[in-house]
């Protein structure tokens, strides 16, 4: 008798090979048809838009500029420069011929990867499902999306839309919770595109390893920003609490932490706490009332939040602003900490919520030396109107992506390349990159009516072996 198990993994499995036909005839599919599914998938996002309002304020009390601003939007832009660009992005690239290869005729032709698996994650759960979804599209593959358990009324909607528009032979959507990601990973697919913690993008590495999948990681980290003594304070203020507590400071690019230089600390914590009373109230109770501050997406992480603070309180920590939570509610406050030590939980993990400790620093060496000895973030922030500042912090560090005097921002530019590096991430999405991320680049090199390699063939007499010697010669000098 077959188990409910049984029955699961045998329909994923159906999913899956059922796309295997599709994924082979999509080779062929022209940008004309690929863009009018953009298009499609475009308009049906939006004509969901109120759907989406609503179910986002079920799974995180999400206010609906935010959900329109970091959810529907970069989905929208991500499809409107995929239409635009799609035809060039998929003419082949000529290369010229090199010394060794003249005679011959060189392109680039870019693949589709075939059978692609997106798992996605529960903070921003249409935008991390659907903006790869678009570049899956765009490069021609058959998809199988795979969104958190943990948003399950923005999943219904998306499941509804996913099915509305395509056969599940070419995108599906599977829901489910660890069993089924397990399941899927099993499988051989072409590609999968991860976003969600380094601690989940190591297991789904290790599984795409055992088929030689290729893989792109959209993973985290404790992604810093610096506040130097040059800094307009009041932006910089201004554009890392919005960075940090959008969205209930629940985003892989938020700044984790903030370094501020000592002599203008105080400045910068009163801006905090001036644009903090503005954006959601003056006083604890009008905070926790404010229809503008997300929550937690599960009473678990509203409870591991404040334990955070409670430990960093009780090792010493200064409360500068916040503070207060409630796991029943979900519910943290936007929370300022200063004189964190280093002993204390949250200088060690990721906070991914609405808590940012303060450190004060003396010197730019100082900083770039703490960050240097930690693993590599996905973002990093510096504010700052000091030239040769900004030089060392973009030579001296390394990061997923650096912003100057701004906060966030740049995973909205669809030119630049989304992504981390080691610790926080491999591969790059977005735009053209995101294309190449669904792409198999494949070299093609066609012979022209002459061949200089001719001139090598055996058998080796000494005309031969002083031609060869020669072009070693020729290559050194050039």
């Amino acid at each position: 008798m077959k188990t409910e198990e049984d029955t699961a993994a045998h329909v994923v499995q159906r999913l899956f090979e059922s796309q295997g036909p599709t994924a082979l005839a999509l080779r062929g599919s022209t940008a004309q048809e690929r863009t009018a599914k953009l298009r499609r998938l475009r308009d049906a996002l939006l004509e969901r838009r109120a759907a989406l309002h609503a179910a986002f304020a079920l799974d995180l009390r999400k206010p609906p500029v935010e959900v329109d601003l970091t959810e529907l939007l970069p989905v929208v832009d991500e499809a409107r420069h995929a239409i635009a660009h799609l035809r060039r992005w998929m003419r082949p690239q000529r290369v010229r011929p090199t010394l060794t290869t003249l005679g011959t005729r060189a392109q680039v032709l870019c693949q589709p990867r075939g059978r692609c698996l997106i798992v996605g994650p529960w903070n921003y759960p249409v935008n991390t499902l659907l903006g790869p979804l678009v570049s899956a599209i765009a490069a021609g593959n058959a998809v199988i999306l795979k969104p958190s358990e943990f948003t399950p009324h923005v999943n219904a909607v998306v499941a509804e839309l996913v099915a509305a528009l395509f056969d599940p032979a070419e995108v599906a959507l599977v829901q489910g919770g660890v069993e089924t990601a397990q399941r899927l990973l099993a499988l051989p697919f072409d590609h999968v595109f991860f976003t969600g913690s380094p601690a989940v993008g190591r297991i789904v590495m290790a599984a795409a390893a055992r088929h030689l999948t290729s893989v792109t990681l959209e993973l985290g980290g404790k992604s810093p920003v610096i506040v130097d003594a040059t800094a307009d304070l009041r932006q910089a203020a201004e554009l890392v609490l919005w960075g940090k507590f959008t969205n209930g400071g629940q985003t892989c690019v938020a700044p984790d932490h903030a370094f501020v230089h000592r002599s203008v600390m105080d400045r910068f914590v009163q801006h905090c706490r001036q644009l903090l009373a503005e954006r959601y109230g003056a006083g604890d109770e009008a905070v926790q009332s404010s229809p503008d501050l997300a929550r937690m997406v599960t009473q678990r992480h509203a409870a591991r939040l404040g334990g955070l603070i409670d430990d960093a309180l009780a090792r010493g920590a200064t409360l500068l602003a916040g503070g207060r939570h409630d796991a029943t509610t979900r519910y943290v406050a936007p929370t300022l900490l200063g004189e964190v030590p280093a002993d204390a939980l949250i200088e060690s993990e990721e906070i991914f919520g609405p808590v940012l400790p303060l450190q004060a620093f003396g010197s730019l060496d100082e900083v770039i030396a703490r960050i240097d000895a930690r693993p590599k973030p996905l973002a990093l922030y510096l504010f700052s109107r000091d030239r040769a500042a900004q030089r060392q912090v973009a030579l001296r560090t390394s990061s997923g992506g650096l912003g100057l005097n701004l906060c966030v921002q740049q995973y909205a530019h669809g030119g630049l390349p989304f992504g981390g590096v080691n610790h926080s991430g491999m591969g790059s999405a977005h735009g053209v990159h995101g294309f190449r991320a669904f792409s198999h680049e494949r070299a093609c090199l066609a012979a022209g009516p002459f061949s200089a390699l001719s001139l090598f063939y055996p058998p080796y007499t000494a005309l031969r072996q002083r031609l060869s010697a020669a072009l070693l010669q020729i290559l050194r000098r050039i």
